[in-house]
């Protein structure tokens, strides 16, 4: 062999190596998500072609997704409520020290699209549209069903509207309705609204009357590569994760 040759081979060789312990450092991360499909799956997507990991995501309401983890159901990354994470942790199901807070959702008034968007910029309008409303969909067991109920008592208006109030599972149920004119508004958190391409959003609530869910991740106690979890997590502060996370409707705000 000549020793161009042998500078091939031993070229060749050196390529193979490296993609085989590429490949042995490649790993599948599992993550459990409420129904963070459109900013999870882009982000995933980079952080695949940027670190060689595979991500492989499950989408569900809090609730469902809830009894899949207390079924036993393996994952190494969670990503839902604040508080729900702070749960995971003392019962041992999610790492202690591992939550990272990801970003804050506030609520909005979705309507189909092409429909009319009623003015609700003050506490005041905010009022007459939902008086002047003749059905309003909402997710009951979801924090945006609970902070709507409690701004009907806070408004003077729970006897009108509770009839006219049309209840959801959960928070990305609420605009299929909406889209279909079977309902003729929403009300939840705005990245749901953002998702369903037959709804439009009419607006954010009013500060005054506004509230925020806010979103953690945490790490699976039983995390597979608690390593290649932990990277995913970080990649979510990356500056391109944060600029996708704003298209979605998502707010990256300080940790509260």
């Amino acid at each position: 062999m000549t020793s161009s040759s042998r500078m091939v081979a031993t070229g060749f060789a050196t390529l193979v190596a490296l993609a085989l312990a590429a490949t042995a450092q490649a790993a599948e991360i599992k993550v459990l998500s409420i129904p963070f499909k459109g900013p999870l799956d882009q982000i995933g997507s980079q952080f695949e072609r940027e670190t060689g990991h595979k991500v492989v995501a499950t989408y569900a309401p809090s609730g469902p997704l809830r009894k899949q983890i207390d079924a036993g159901e393996p994952f190494d990354v969670v990503l839902i409520f604040n508080d729900v994470v702070d749960e995971l942790i003392k019962q041992g199901k999610v790492a202690p020290g591992t939550r990272v807070y990801i970003a804050r959702a506030g609520l909005g008034l979705a309507v189909k699209r092409g429909a009319a968007k009623p003015d609700i910029r003050s506490a005041d309008a905010f009022k007459r549209a939902l008086l002047a409303s003749k059905s309003i969909a909402y997710a009951a067991q979801g924090p945006s069903g609970v902070h709507l109920l409690g701004l009907l008592d806070r408004l003077g208006i729970s006897q009108v509207i509770m009839p006219k109030l049309k209840l959801m599972e959960a928070g990305s149920l609420v605009v299929g309705p909406v889209a279909k004119g079977e309902v003729e508004m929403g009300i939840v958190s705005i990245p749901f609204i953002v998702a369903e391409p037959g709804v439009e959003l009419a607006g954010p609530l009013p500060r005054e009357l506004q509230d925020y869910v806010h979103y953690s991740s945490g790490i699976g106690h039983a995390a597979q590569d608690a390593n290649a979890a932990s990277a995913l997590v970080r990649y979510f502060r990356e500056a391109s994760s944060r600029e996708i996370l704003k298209s979605h409707g998502l707010e990256v705000q300080i940790p509260p």
